[in-house]
């Protein structure tokens, strides 16, 4: 027996293989033996862990990867995480478990830089709004704010973040304070960038966005608390993870207009059906920050890639580092 055929993979993310065919040659080329989420969609991790038990590689998206999942997956070897985010796997039971964890936190960075720009534009614009009203034959026009007259406050400016203010640049924005939880961070030299305490974007920037790891020290780090610091014109984006802004009290201070408005890719529950649904000043798309052509061919191509070098016993490229591993939100 081959080292090939000792190893069966599972693919849970969905999509998968649809913008670019290679992932699928990859595994049929290197005769490893896979199946595909039969579902179509995200599992829930009850689901995962009734199917995972006979895989000894998981292709994972963001589904939950429980204490549960990976106790019942005693073949398990490699998670080959497609994306960045590692809040939905145990990470602590999965190394006590002897599986190695790895992702590719480098490929969606520019899909999810771009997405926070463009939910920056429509909600200061009401471009979303418009666009509804227009189907509907509702002839209105909305006033709003441009980049350039205000302050832009970046919370966490690591491979996101930092692309953010890059894309900022051009639109030459009052003032952009910056703030990250690595206190050693160097940014380029960008114009117009200060670092600040979060304490003070949340009182002086007219928008702030999220791009943080959600962690033990992350999770409800925006509650109505930090919200009630923020200015009534203030614009909140969060294209990061579920869990950092509080759902429940960014819909109560949406509703009670105690700030402007809000834009939401990630939620706790994903597909979201909670408070902020049918708030107008509410943006919500459905976790798509790294669904661009190029950028989702390019984490499955580099988890596919991970798990070749698995099975040939080659050194793997992206295996999660131990930093990742403290700090962890329990799942």
């Amino acid at each position: 027996m081959n080292n090939h055929d000792k190893h069966k993979a599972l693919i849970t993310t969905v999509p998968f293989g649809q913008y670019n065919n290679y992932p699928i040659e990859l595994l049929e080329v290197n005769n490893i033996k896979y199946d595909i989420n039969p579902l179509g969609r995200r599992l829930k991790a009850d689901e995962l862990a009734e199917m995972i038990s006979e895989y000894s590689i998981l292709i994972a998206g963001t589904e939950q990867i429980t204490k549960d999942v990976l106790n019942n997956a005693p073949k398990l070897k490699l998670i080959s995480r497609v994306g960045i985010g590692l809040d939905s796997v145990d990470l602590l039971i999965a190394k006590k478990n002897g599986v190695i964890v790895s992702y590719t936190p480098d490929a969606p960075a520019p899909a999810v830089g771009e997405l926070t720009i463009g939910l920056m534009l429509s909600t200061l614009r009401h471009i979303h709004i418009s666009n509804m009203m227009v189907h509907k034959e509702i002839w209105q026009r909305y006033s709003g704010f441009r980049l350039s007259e205000l302050t832009v406050g970046i919370i966490g400016v690591g491979r996101i973040g930092s692309k953010v203010i890059r894309h900022l640049q051009g639109f030459g924005c009052k003032k952009i304070l910056v703030n990250d939880i690595n206190n050693g961070v160097i940014l380029p030299d960008f114009a117009n960038v200060e670092f600040a305490l979060k304490e003070k974007i949340y009182r002086e920037a007219d928008i702030i966005t999220l791009h943080l790891p959600l962690t033990s020290d992350t999770i409800n780090l925006i509650t109505k608390d930090e919200i009630a610091c923020m200015k009534n014109n203030a614009v909140l984006i969060n294209t990061s993870r579920g869990g950092i802004i509080n759902e429940g009290d960014l819909a109560e201070a949406l509703s009670s207009n105690i700030i402007y408005a809000a834009a939401v890719d990630t939620f706790i529950e994903e597909p979201y059906s909670g408070p902020l649904i049918g708030l107008e000043n509410c943006l919500l798309t459905a976790h798509m920050g790294s669904m661009t052509a190029d950028c989702r061919a390019s984490m499955e191509i580099q988890a596919t890639e991970e798990v070749v070098r698995f099975v040939n016993n080659a050194a793997l490229t992206g295996v999660v580092p131990d930093s990742e591993f403290f700090n962890q939100k329990e799942i």
